[in-house]
């Protein structure tokens, strides 16, 4: 389902109500913005990083991190290929919700 602007009839970012709900409604997109805040940020790592994770389940959470501007793919001319994932400025902010989501979920234990 595309989400889109009416003005231009092309995709609209959904809003940040919207991300935070869709990214944390799935397991996959917050383990992978963590795997990247740890520092692994090749895909085929992050792949064997985390158990029953699939390479088309993997590139489609990163592709919707990517749409989301949560993510930023650097793509290197080499052979073979090397792509790597980092956390935009945009993701940084983001991942202050998810944060404070973590903090919320500990002090209810307590």
């Amino acid at each position: 389902m595309s989400i889109m602007d009416e003005k231009n009839n092309s995709p609209a970012m959904p809003t940040v109500a919207r991300m935070v709900e869709d990214i944390v409604g799935c397991k996959w997109s917050l383990s992978v913005i963590g795997l990247v805040r740890d520092g692994i940020v090749r895909p085929g790592e992050m792949e064997r990083s985390i158990a029953g994770l699939s390479a088309k389940v993997l590139n489609e959470r990163l592709s919707k991190l990517v749409r989301y501007g949560i993510l930023d793919k650097q793509s290197y001319p080499e052979v073979p290929p090397r792509v790597e994932y980092r956390l935009s400025t945009f993701g940084e902010r983001f991942t202050d919700i998810l944060d404070a989501i973590d903090r919320l979920q500990r002090s209810s234990m307590d």
